[in-house]
Protein backbone atom coordinates (compact mmCIF):
# COMPACT_ATOMS: atom_id res chain seq x y z
CA UNK A 1 0.00 0.00 0.00
CA UNK A 2 0.99 3.66 -0.76
CA UNK A 3 1.65 4.57 2.90
CA UNK A 4 2.08 0.95 4.82
CA UNK A 5 -1.22 1.66 6.53
CA UNK A 6 -4.56 -0.07 6.24
CA UNK A 7 -7.79 2.29 6.14
CA UNK A 8 -8.61 0.74 9.64
CA UNK A 9 -5.58 1.56 11.84
CA UNK A 10 -5.50 5.03 10.38
CA UNK A 11 -8.98 5.75 11.65
CA UNK A 12 -8.30 3.93 14.88
CA UNK A 13 -5.29 6.49 15.19
CA UNK A 14 -7.03 9.48 14.39
CA UNK A 15 -10.08 8.39 16.78
CA UNK A 16 -7.85 7.15 19.88
CA UNK A 17 -6.42 11.23 19.19
CA UNK A 18 -9.51 12.90 18.97
CA UNK A 19 -10.11 11.25 22.24
CA UNK A 20 -6.95 12.11 24.16
CA UNK A 21 -7.18 14.90 22.85
CA UNK A 22 -10.38 16.60 24.13
CA UNK A 23 -9.78 14.83 27.34
CA UNK A 24 -6.29 16.61 27.95
CA UNK A 25 -8.67 19.80 26.86
CA UNK A 26 -10.82 19.91 29.64
CA UNK A 27 -8.88 19.18 31.44
CA UNK A 28 -6.60 22.09 31.32
CA UNK A 29 -9.83 24.26 30.41
CA UNK A 30 -9.29 26.93 32.65
CA UNK A 31 -5.65 27.85 31.52
CA UNK A 32 -6.62 26.92 27.80
CA UNK A 33 -8.93 29.40 27.66
CA UNK A 34 -6.94 31.73 29.27
CA UNK A 35 -4.05 31.18 26.23
CA UNK A 36 -6.60 31.19 23.82
CA UNK A 37 -7.91 34.62 24.88
CA UNK A 38 -6.55 38.19 23.68
CA UNK A 39 -5.94 38.57 27.16
CA UNK A 40 -2.95 35.72 27.11
CA UNK A 41 0.25 36.74 29.11
CA UNK A 42 3.17 35.02 30.39
CA UNK A 43 1.66 34.09 33.90
CA UNK A 44 -1.21 31.95 32.14
CA UNK A 45 1.31 30.38 29.70
CA UNK A 46 3.87 29.81 32.89
CA UNK A 47 0.78 28.13 34.50
CA UNK A 48 -0.15 26.44 31.56
CA UNK A 49 3.07 24.54 31.16
CA UNK A 50 3.56 23.13 34.64
CA UNK A 51 0.15 21.90 34.14
CA UNK A 52 1.40 19.41 31.54
CA UNK A 53 3.32 17.27 33.97
CA UNK A 54 -0.09 16.25 34.98
CA UNK A 55 -1.12 14.84 31.21
CA UNK A 56 -2.37 11.45 31.95
CA UNK A 57 -2.98 9.72 28.59
CA UNK A 58 -1.12 6.56 26.88
CA UNK A 59 0.64 5.78 23.38
CA UNK A 60 0.16 2.28 22.59
CA UNK A 61 -1.43 1.11 25.26
CA UNK A 62 1.86 2.51 27.77
CA UNK A 63 1.57 5.21 29.52
CA UNK A 64 2.99 8.92 28.26
CA UNK A 65 4.36 10.51 30.46
CA UNK A 66 6.05 14.37 31.32
CA UNK A 67 8.91 14.12 33.62
CA UNK A 68 9.47 17.97 33.55
CA UNK A 69 7.62 21.14 32.58
CA UNK A 70 9.33 24.31 33.06
CA UNK A 71 8.82 27.88 31.88
CA UNK A 72 11.86 29.08 30.03
CA UNK A 73 12.71 32.94 30.17
CA UNK A 74 13.73 34.55 26.81
CA UNK A 75 18.13 34.54 26.05
CA UNK A 76 19.70 36.70 24.60
CA UNK A 77 22.58 36.13 21.97
CA UNK A 78 25.33 38.00 24.33
CA UNK A 79 27.97 34.94 23.39
CA UNK A 80 28.23 32.00 21.17
CA UNK A 81 25.48 29.97 22.84
CA UNK A 82 22.39 30.06 21.03
CA UNK A 83 19.31 32.40 21.81
CA UNK A 84 15.96 31.42 22.85
CA UNK A 85 12.58 32.72 23.02
CA UNK A 86 9.92 32.65 25.86
CA UNK A 87 8.92 29.03 25.72
CA UNK A 88 7.84 26.15 27.63
CA UNK A 89 10.83 23.39 27.84
CA UNK A 90 9.44 19.67 28.06
CA UNK A 91 10.70 16.30 28.68
CA UNK A 92 9.24 13.13 28.57
CA UNK A 93 8.77 9.36 27.54
CA UNK A 94 6.39 6.53 26.76
CA UNK A 95 6.99 3.07 25.34
CA UNK A 96 8.32 2.26 28.83
CA UNK A 97 9.35 -1.21 28.93
CA UNK A 98 11.90 -4.33 28.93
CA UNK A 99 13.45 -5.60 25.83
CA UNK A 100 14.36 -9.20 24.84
CA UNK A 101 17.84 -8.13 25.55
CA UNK A 102 16.52 -7.44 29.56
CA UNK A 103 17.63 -3.94 28.82
CA UNK A 104 15.31 -0.97 29.89
CA UNK A 105 13.49 1.03 26.78
CA UNK A 106 11.06 3.68 26.22
CA UNK A 107 11.31 6.49 23.63
CA UNK A 108 12.34 9.87 25.12
CA UNK A 109 11.53 13.20 24.02
CA UNK A 110 12.35 16.90 24.50
CA UNK A 111 9.79 19.73 23.20
CA UNK A 112 10.26 23.46 22.83
CA UNK A 113 7.38 24.89 22.56
CA UNK A 114 7.01 28.67 22.55
CA UNK A 115 4.82 31.48 24.12
CA UNK A 116 4.24 33.13 20.31
CA UNK A 117 3.55 30.61 18.98
CA UNK A 118 3.03 30.58 14.76
CA UNK A 119 0.82 26.95 15.07
CA UNK A 120 3.14 24.88 13.71
CA UNK A 121 5.08 21.69 14.76
CA UNK A 122 8.48 21.26 13.76
CA UNK A 123 10.34 17.70 13.96
CA UNK A 124 14.26 17.46 14.28
CA UNK A 125 15.54 14.43 12.93
CA UNK A 126 18.79 12.68 14.81
CA UNK A 127 21.82 11.51 13.62
CA UNK A 128 24.41 8.88 13.92
CA UNK A 129 22.73 5.82 16.00
CA UNK A 130 20.90 8.32 17.39
CA UNK A 131 20.21 7.44 21.25
CA UNK A 132 19.86 11.10 22.68
CA UNK A 133 17.09 13.35 23.05
CA UNK A 134 18.04 16.72 21.38
CA UNK A 135 17.81 19.73 22.05
CA UNK A 136 14.77 20.75 20.39
CA UNK A 137 15.68 24.22 18.95
CA UNK A 138 15.17 23.00 15.70
CA UNK A 139 18.13 23.81 13.24
CA UNK A 140 17.51 24.55 10.06
CA UNK A 141 20.87 24.95 8.24
CA UNK A 142 21.63 28.15 7.52
CA UNK A 143 18.21 29.56 8.65
CA UNK A 144 16.78 31.05 11.53
CA UNK A 145 15.91 27.92 13.95
CA UNK A 146 12.49 26.71 14.28
CA UNK A 147 12.00 27.55 17.72
CA UNK A 148 13.00 31.38 16.77
CA UNK A 149 10.62 30.59 14.32
CA UNK A 150 7.94 30.54 16.67
CA UNK A 151 7.59 26.43 15.85
CA UNK A 152 6.74 23.89 18.75
CA UNK A 153 9.95 21.61 17.94
CA UNK A 154 10.54 17.64 19.44
CA UNK A 155 13.38 16.10 19.25
CA UNK A 156 13.65 12.22 20.44
CA UNK A 157 16.11 9.76 20.82
CA UNK A 158 14.45 7.29 18.69
CA UNK A 159 13.56 4.41 21.23
CA UNK A 160 17.15 4.13 23.53
CA UNK A 161 19.26 5.45 25.35
CA UNK A 162 22.91 5.63 25.04
CA UNK A 163 23.85 6.12 28.55
CA UNK A 164 21.27 3.65 29.89
CA UNK A 165 21.62 0.76 26.73
CA UNK A 166 25.71 0.78 25.63
CA UNK A 167 27.50 -1.92 26.05
CA UNK A 168 31.05 -2.25 24.78
CA UNK A 169 31.25 -5.90 24.71
CA UNK A 170 28.44 -5.68 22.75
CA UNK A 171 28.63 -2.97 19.87
CA UNK A 172 28.62 0.04 22.41
CA UNK A 173 26.17 2.70 21.39
CA UNK A 174 24.66 0.06 18.59
CA UNK A 175 23.52 -2.55 21.54
CA UNK A 176 20.28 -1.79 20.83
CA UNK A 177 20.53 -3.84 17.98
CA UNK A 178 19.71 -7.16 20.05
CA UNK A 179 16.23 -6.02 20.69
CA UNK A 180 13.97 -6.19 17.54
CA UNK A 181 11.40 -3.44 18.72
CA UNK A 182 14.37 -0.86 19.44
CA UNK A 183 15.76 -1.64 15.97
CA UNK A 184 11.67 -0.90 14.78
CA UNK A 185 11.58 2.37 16.47
CA UNK A 186 15.09 3.54 15.86
CA UNK A 187 14.17 2.61 11.82
CA UNK A 188 10.87 4.49 11.56
CA UNK A 189 8.39 3.78 14.10
CA UNK A 190 9.24 6.15 16.98
CA UNK A 191 8.15 9.05 13.90
CA UNK A 192 4.52 8.12 14.07
CA UNK A 193 4.21 7.62 17.60
CA UNK A 194 6.63 11.47 19.15
CA UNK A 195 4.55 12.82 16.32
CA UNK A 196 1.34 11.77 17.94
CA UNK A 197 2.88 12.70 21.58
CA UNK A 198 3.59 16.35 20.53
CA UNK A 199 0.50 16.81 18.96
CA UNK A 200 -1.07 15.86 22.51
CA UNK A 201 0.82 18.47 24.44
CA UNK A 202 0.29 20.89 21.35
CA UNK A 203 -3.44 20.45 22.25
CA UNK A 204 -3.11 20.34 26.09
CA UNK A 205 -1.05 23.84 26.19
CA UNK A 206 -2.32 25.88 23.75
CA UNK A 207 -6.01 24.34 23.19
CA UNK A 208 -5.44 23.84 19.69
CA UNK A 209 -4.44 21.59 17.35
CA UNK A 210 -1.19 22.35 15.11
CA UNK A 211 -1.91 23.52 11.89
CA UNK A 212 1.29 22.62 9.95
CA UNK A 213 3.74 19.93 10.47
CA UNK A 214 7.72 20.24 9.14
CA UNK A 215 10.49 17.82 9.32
CA UNK A 216 14.14 18.60 8.87
CA UNK A 217 17.11 16.33 9.44
CA UNK A 218 20.64 15.18 7.95
CA UNK A 219 22.23 12.55 7.95
CA UNK A 220 20.29 9.59 10.36
CA UNK A 221 18.00 12.53 10.26
CA UNK A 222 17.44 12.65 6.57
CA UNK A 223 16.79 8.82 6.29
CA UNK A 224 13.96 9.65 8.97
CA UNK A 225 12.60 12.64 6.92
CA UNK A 226 12.54 10.00 3.64
CA UNK A 227 11.07 7.02 5.71
CA UNK A 228 8.53 9.32 7.01
CA UNK A 229 7.59 10.51 3.40
CA UNK A 230 7.29 6.98 2.20
CA UNK A 231 5.74 5.17 5.22
CA UNK A 232 3.67 8.06 6.94
CA UNK A 233 2.65 10.38 4.36
CA UNK A 234 -0.14 12.04 6.72
CA UNK A 235 2.63 13.91 9.43
CA UNK A 236 4.06 16.31 7.63
CA UNK A 237 3.63 18.95 5.13
CA UNK A 238 6.74 19.27 4.29
CA UNK A 239 10.31 17.50 4.50
CA UNK A 240 14.22 18.96 4.27
CA UNK A 241 16.53 15.63 4.47
CA UNK A 242 19.91 16.15 4.18
CA UNK A 243 22.44 13.70 2.80
CA UNK A 244 20.12 11.00 4.08
CA UNK A 245 20.99 7.80 4.26
CA UNK A 246 18.52 5.95 2.17
CA UNK A 247 20.12 2.63 2.32
CA UNK A 248 21.92 2.32 5.36
CA UNK A 249 22.75 -1.23 5.77
CA UNK A 250 24.34 -1.38 2.38
CA UNK A 251 26.27 2.11 2.99
CA UNK A 252 27.73 0.34 5.47
CA UNK A 253 28.72 -2.31 3.83
CA UNK A 254 30.70 0.06 1.46
CA UNK A 255 32.27 1.72 5.03
CA UNK A 256 33.65 -2.15 5.19
CA UNK A 257 34.87 -2.47 1.59
CA UNK A 258 36.78 1.49 1.97
CA UNK A 259 38.41 0.15 4.81
CA UNK A 260 39.91 -2.97 3.06
CA UNK A 261 41.07 -1.06 -0.19
CA UNK A 262 43.12 1.14 1.99
CA UNK A 263 44.40 -1.19 4.70
CA UNK A 264 45.93 -2.90 1.27
CA UNK A 265 48.05 -0.35 1.25
CA UNK A 266 49.43 -0.88 5.08
CA UNK A 267 51.80 -3.68 6.46
CA UNK A 268 50.12 -6.51 7.43
CA UNK A 269 51.44 -6.16 10.86
CA UNK A 270 50.15 -2.59 10.92
CA UNK A 271 47.32 -1.22 13.55
CA UNK A 272 44.42 1.20 12.61
CA UNK A 273 46.31 4.19 13.62
CA UNK A 274 48.55 3.39 10.36
CA UNK A 275 45.57 3.83 7.61
CA UNK A 276 45.78 7.41 7.70
CA UNK A 277 49.55 6.93 6.99
CA UNK A 278 48.29 5.68 3.37
CA UNK A 279 47.45 8.88 2.09
CA UNK A 280 48.94 11.83 3.68
CA UNK A 281 47.02 15.40 3.14
CA UNK A 282 49.53 16.07 0.33
CA UNK A 283 48.47 13.04 -1.56
CA UNK A 284 44.60 13.89 -1.05
CA UNK A 285 45.67 17.58 -2.47
CA UNK A 286 47.58 15.87 -5.69
CA UNK A 287 44.34 13.45 -6.17
CA UNK A 288 42.24 16.45 -6.24
CA UNK A 289 44.16 18.55 -8.26
CA UNK A 290 44.03 15.22 -10.49
CA UNK A 291 40.50 15.73 -10.60
CA UNK A 292 40.12 19.24 -10.53
CA UNK A 293 42.19 19.51 -14.03
CA UNK A 294 39.81 16.56 -15.95
CA UNK A 295 36.61 17.79 -15.03
CA UNK A 296 36.61 21.23 -13.82
CA UNK A 297 35.90 22.78 -17.47
CA UNK A 298 32.85 20.72 -17.93
CA UNK A 299 31.28 23.27 -16.41
CA UNK A 300 31.97 26.01 -18.63
CA UNK A 301 34.53 27.50 -15.82
CA UNK A 302 37.69 27.14 -14.22
CA UNK A 303 37.20 27.97 -10.55
CA UNK A 304 38.00 24.76 -8.46
CA UNK A 305 34.44 23.47 -8.31
CA UNK A 306 32.81 20.67 -10.65
CA UNK A 307 29.35 21.42 -11.12
CA UNK A 308 29.17 18.84 -13.58
CA UNK A 309 29.95 16.43 -11.77
CA UNK A 310 28.06 13.51 -13.78
CA UNK A 311 30.26 13.84 -16.19
CA UNK A 312 33.51 13.60 -14.51
CA UNK A 313 34.27 10.11 -14.89
CA UNK A 314 36.70 7.47 -14.01
CA UNK A 315 38.09 7.48 -17.50
CA UNK A 316 38.47 11.35 -18.00
CA UNK A 317 40.10 11.37 -14.36
CA UNK A 318 42.86 8.20 -14.60
CA UNK A 319 45.52 10.10 -17.18
CA UNK A 320 45.00 13.15 -14.83
CA UNK A 321 45.93 10.79 -11.58
CA UNK A 322 48.26 7.98 -13.89
CA UNK A 323 49.84 12.01 -14.85
CA UNK A 324 51.04 12.27 -11.25
CA UNK A 325 52.24 9.26 -10.80
CA UNK A 326 55.44 8.97 -8.47
CA UNK A 327 59.15 7.96 -10.84
CA UNK A 328 60.78 7.52 -7.32
CA UNK A 329 60.63 7.01 -3.45
CA UNK A 330 62.10 10.97 -2.89
CA UNK A 331 59.03 12.49 -3.99
CA UNK A 332 56.01 13.60 -2.38
CA UNK A 333 53.42 15.78 -4.63
CA UNK A 334 52.69 12.23 -6.22
CA UNK A 335 50.67 8.83 -6.37
CA UNK A 336 51.96 5.80 -6.41
CA UNK A 337 50.53 3.08 -9.14
CA UNK A 338 48.74 1.69 -5.71
CA UNK A 339 47.58 4.62 -4.24
CA UNK A 340 45.73 5.47 -7.73
CA UNK A 341 44.30 1.99 -7.77
CA UNK A 342 43.19 2.48 -3.90
CA UNK A 343 41.40 6.01 -4.90
CA UNK A 344 39.61 4.53 -8.09
CA UNK A 345 39.00 1.41 -6.25
CA UNK A 346 37.16 2.97 -3.22
CA UNK A 347 35.07 5.55 -5.56
CA UNK A 348 33.68 2.82 -7.78
CA UNK A 349 31.69 0.88 -5.21
CA UNK A 350 31.56 -1.82 -3.11
CA UNK A 351 30.99 -5.25 -5.26
CA UNK A 352 31.25 -9.30 -4.69
CA UNK A 353 33.61 -11.68 -6.35
CA UNK A 354 31.01 -11.61 -9.14
CA UNK A 355 31.32 -8.16 -9.65
CA UNK A 356 27.74 -7.70 -8.30
CA UNK A 357 27.06 -4.35 -7.23
CA UNK A 358 26.49 -4.22 -3.16
CA UNK A 359 26.01 -0.28 -3.26
CA UNK A 360 26.32 2.57 -5.29
CA UNK A 361 29.44 4.33 -6.40
CA UNK A 362 31.01 8.04 -5.08
CA UNK A 363 31.40 10.57 -7.39
CA UNK A 364 34.46 11.93 -8.02
CA UNK A 365 34.79 15.10 -6.91
CA UNK A 366 37.10 17.88 -4.79
CA UNK A 367 36.14 16.99 -1.19
CA UNK A 368 38.70 14.85 -1.36
CA UNK A 369 40.37 16.92 0.52
CA UNK A 370 38.18 18.20 3.46
CA UNK A 371 38.68 16.61 7.10
CA UNK A 372 35.47 15.11 6.98
CA UNK A 373 36.12 12.96 3.99
CA UNK A 374 39.69 11.90 5.70
CA UNK A 375 38.00 11.64 9.35
CA UNK A 376 35.29 8.91 8.20
CA UNK A 377 37.69 7.21 5.07
CA UNK A 378 41.04 7.33 7.20
CA UNK A 379 41.05 8.66 10.34
CA UNK A 380 44.29 11.37 11.24
CA UNK A 381 46.56 9.24 13.23
CA UNK A 382 44.58 10.57 16.49
CA UNK A 383 41.05 9.96 15.58
CA UNK A 384 40.19 6.39 14.04
CA UNK A 385 38.46 6.64 11.25
CA UNK A 386 34.64 6.34 11.71
CA UNK A 387 34.18 4.24 8.64
CA UNK A 388 35.31 1.47 11.54
CA UNK A 389 34.23 2.72 15.01
CA UNK A 390 30.89 3.82 13.87
CA UNK A 391 30.45 1.65 10.90
CA UNK A 392 31.35 -1.92 11.57
CA UNK A 393 29.32 -1.55 15.01
CA UNK A 394 26.16 -0.79 13.23
CA UNK A 395 26.85 -2.97 10.65
CA UNK A 396 27.35 -6.46 12.68
CA UNK A 397 24.62 -5.32 15.56
CA UNK A 398 22.19 -3.17 14.30
CA UNK A 399 22.22 -4.06 10.58
CA UNK A 400 22.38 -8.06 10.74
CA UNK A 401 20.62 -10.26 11.55
CA UNK A 402 21.14 -12.00 13.92
CA UNK A 403 23.23 -9.49 15.73
CA UNK A 404 26.85 -10.01 16.53
CA UNK A 405 28.06 -9.10 19.74
CA UNK A 406 31.65 -7.12 19.08
CA UNK A 407 34.02 -5.72 21.65
CA UNK A 408 34.33 -2.02 20.41
CA UNK A 409 38.14 -1.58 21.07
CA UNK A 410 39.21 -0.05 17.64
CA UNK A 411 41.74 -2.38 16.92
CA UNK A 412 39.19 -5.45 17.27
CA UNK A 413 36.27 -3.21 14.65
CA UNK A 414 39.81 -2.84 12.58
CA UNK A 415 40.03 -6.32 12.39
CA UNK A 416 36.63 -7.34 12.34
CA UNK A 417 36.26 -5.05 8.96
CA UNK A 418 39.10 -6.52 7.47
CA UNK A 419 37.27 -10.29 7.90
CA UNK A 420 33.68 -9.07 6.31
CA UNK A 421 33.34 -11.23 3.48
CA UNK A 422 31.24 -9.42 0.97
CA UNK A 423 29.95 -12.72 -0.34
CA UNK A 424 29.22 -14.52 2.43
CA UNK A 425 28.25 -11.87 5.43
CA UNK A 426 26.53 -9.17 3.21
CA UNK A 427 23.04 -11.69 3.60
CA UNK A 428 22.68 -11.00 6.91
CA UNK A 429 21.28 -7.56 6.31
CA UNK A 430 18.75 -8.84 4.24
CA UNK A 431 17.97 -12.17 6.88
CA UNK A 432 15.23 -12.77 9.53
CA UNK A 433 14.81 -14.64 12.56
CA UNK A 434 12.41 -15.73 14.75
CA UNK A 435 13.39 -12.95 16.94
CA UNK A 436 13.26 -10.33 13.89
CA UNK A 437 10.89 -10.89 11.63
CA UNK A 438 11.84 -8.18 9.11
CA UNK A 439 14.87 -7.89 7.92
CA UNK A 440 17.35 -4.74 8.24
CA UNK A 441 16.90 -3.80 5.43
CA UNK A 442 13.12 -3.77 5.56
CA UNK A 443 13.50 -1.78 8.01
CA UNK A 444 15.97 0.66 7.85
CA UNK A 445 15.42 1.16 4.03
CA UNK A 446 13.86 4.03 2.64
CA UNK A 447 13.86 3.30 -1.26
CA UNK A 448 10.54 3.32 -1.97
CA UNK A 449 9.11 5.04 -5.14
CA UNK A 450 5.66 5.07 -3.91
CA UNK A 451 4.89 8.74 -2.77
CA UNK A 452 0.98 8.58 -3.84
CA UNK A 453 -0.39 9.00 -0.45
CA UNK A 454 2.34 11.92 -0.07
CA UNK A 455 1.74 13.59 -3.02
CA UNK A 456 -1.83 13.39 -2.77
CA UNK A 457 -2.19 15.96 0.38
CA UNK A 458 0.36 17.79 -1.11
CA UNK A 459 3.14 17.49 0.62
CA UNK A 460 6.31 18.82 -0.25
CA UNK A 461 10.02 17.24 0.21
CA UNK A 462 13.26 19.10 -0.62
CA UNK A 463 16.52 16.83 -0.78
CA UNK A 464 19.75 18.17 -0.46
CA UNK A 465 23.28 15.91 -0.89
CA UNK A 466 27.02 16.71 -1.28
CA UNK A 467 28.60 15.44 -4.00
CA UNK A 468 31.84 14.71 -1.78
CA UNK A 469 29.89 13.06 0.70
CA UNK A 470 32.07 9.99 2.15
CA UNK A 471 28.91 8.28 4.14
CA UNK A 472 25.86 8.30 1.88
CA UNK A 473 26.60 8.51 -1.97
CA UNK A 474 24.57 11.42 -3.73
CA UNK A 475 24.65 8.88 -7.08
CA UNK A 476 22.08 6.92 -4.41
CA UNK A 477 19.65 9.94 -3.82
CA UNK A 478 20.21 10.70 -7.94
CA UNK A 479 19.35 7.09 -8.02
CA UNK A 480 16.21 7.14 -6.04
CA UNK A 481 15.02 10.27 -7.87
CA UNK A 482 15.50 9.07 -11.35
CA UNK A 483 13.43 5.91 -10.20
CA UNK A 484 10.54 8.66 -8.56
CA UNK A 485 10.27 10.25 -12.06
CA UNK A 486 9.90 7.83 -13.73
CA UNK A 487 7.28 6.61 -11.44
CA UNK A 488 5.79 9.85 -12.28
CA UNK A 489 6.11 9.56 -15.51
CA UNK A 490 8.34 13.27 -16.24
CA UNK A 491 6.84 15.01 -13.06
CA UNK A 492 8.52 13.94 -10.28
CA UNK A 493 9.63 17.66 -9.54
CA UNK A 494 5.98 18.33 -8.66
CA UNK A 495 6.48 16.10 -5.20
CA UNK A 496 10.53 16.17 -4.43
CA UNK A 497 13.26 18.60 -5.61
CA UNK A 498 16.92 16.73 -5.22
CA UNK A 499 19.66 19.82 -5.01
CA UNK A 500 23.41 18.58 -5.71
CA UNK A 501 26.17 20.66 -3.81
CA UNK A 502 29.28 20.10 -5.20
CA UNK A 503 32.57 20.03 -3.17
CA UNK A 504 30.07 19.54 -0.01
CA UNK A 505 30.93 16.97 2.55
CA UNK A 506 28.57 14.99 4.98
CA UNK A 507 25.99 17.35 5.85
CA UNK A 508 28.51 20.39 5.56
CA UNK A 509 32.13 21.49 4.92
CA UNK A 510 34.20 21.00 1.91
CA UNK A 511 35.13 23.53 -0.69
CA UNK A 512 31.55 24.05 -1.61
CA UNK A 513 28.82 26.52 -0.92
CA UNK A 514 27.62 24.45 1.52
CA UNK A 515 25.30 27.23 3.57
CA UNK A 516 22.20 27.83 2.29
CA UNK A 517 18.40 28.35 3.53
CA UNK A 518 16.33 25.08 2.37
CA UNK A 519 13.77 25.39 5.24
CA UNK A 520 12.79 28.54 3.92
CA UNK A 521 12.75 27.33 0.41
CA UNK A 522 10.23 24.65 2.02
CA UNK A 523 8.04 27.17 3.80
CA UNK A 524 7.66 29.08 0.12
CA UNK A 525 6.57 25.65 -1.98
CA UNK A 526 4.44 24.35 0.70
CA UNK A 527 2.38 27.35 1.88
CA UNK A 528 2.82 29.70 -1.32
CA UNK A 529 3.34 27.33 -4.45
CA UNK A 530 6.49 29.14 -5.19
CA UNK A 531 8.43 25.76 -6.24
CA UNK A 532 12.36 26.23 -5.84
CA UNK A 533 14.61 25.79 -9.26
CA UNK A 534 17.48 26.73 -7.35
CA UNK A 535 19.11 27.54 -3.82
CA UNK A 536 21.68 30.35 -3.32
CA UNK A 537 24.28 29.00 -1.65
CA UNK A 538 27.35 30.68 0.13
CA UNK A 539 30.81 29.42 0.83
CA UNK A 540 32.09 29.37 3.95
CA UNK A 541 35.29 30.64 5.59
CA UNK A 542 37.27 27.64 5.70
CA UNK A 543 36.93 27.59 2.00
CA UNK A 544 39.59 28.58 -0.53
CA UNK A 545 36.73 31.16 -1.36
CA UNK A 546 35.15 32.23 1.60
CA UNK A 547 31.93 34.12 0.18
CA UNK A 548 31.30 32.78 -3.21
CA UNK A 549 28.21 32.76 -4.07
CA UNK A 550 26.71 30.06 -6.47
CA UNK A 551 23.07 28.69 -7.28
CA UNK A 552 22.21 24.91 -6.56
CA UNK A 553 20.48 23.41 -9.07
CA UNK A 554 17.34 21.61 -8.82
CA UNK A 555 18.40 17.65 -10.16
CA UNK A 556 18.51 17.27 -13.59
CA UNK A 557 19.73 20.71 -14.35
CA UNK A 558 23.18 21.24 -13.15
CA UNK A 559 24.84 24.85 -12.83
CA UNK A 560 26.93 25.65 -16.28
CA UNK A 561 28.79 29.20 -17.16
CA UNK A 562 28.19 30.62 -20.20
CA UNK A 563 30.53 33.19 -21.52
CA UNK A 564 29.33 36.56 -23.05
CA UNK A 565 30.59 38.15 -26.08
CA UNK A 566 32.29 40.86 -23.17
CA UNK A 567 34.83 39.20 -20.62
CA UNK A 568 31.92 38.48 -18.27
CA UNK A 569 30.03 35.64 -17.92
CA UNK A 570 26.90 34.59 -16.46
CA UNK A 571 25.68 31.40 -14.85
CA UNK A 572 22.26 29.43 -15.37
CA UNK A 573 20.91 25.74 -14.85
CA UNK A 574 20.35 23.75 -17.80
Amino acid sequence: MACYRVCTSRARFWYEWALKAMSLIAAAATTTAALASPEKNVTDFHRACSLLTNVQTSLDQQPLRVTKANFSEPTQDETEQQSLPAHCDVYGFYGERKGADDQPYAVKFHMRLPLDWNGGLFFQGGGGLNGNVGDATGPTGHGDPAIQRGYAVVSHDSGHDTTINSDPQRGGDAAFGFDFKARKNYAHASIESTHQAASILINALYGQRHEQSYFFGCSKGGQEGMIAAQRYPELFDGIVAIAPGISLPKAAVAQAWDTQVFAALMDQSAGIGDLANTFTDAHLRTASDAIIEACDELDGLNDGMIQNFPACTADKVYPALKARQCHNIDQNDCLSADQIVALLTSFSGVRNTQGEALYTSFPLDTGITDFGWRLWKLGNGEIPPLNVVLGMPALATVFSTPPRALDTSPENLFAQQLAYDFDRDVAAIFSTHADFPESAWQLMQATSTDLDAFKARGSKLILVHGVSDPVFSINDSINWWESVNERYEGAANDIVRLFPVPGMGHCQGGPATDQFDAFTALLDWVEDAQAPDTLIATAGDSTPWPGRERLLCAYPTLLHYQAEDTSAGKFQCR
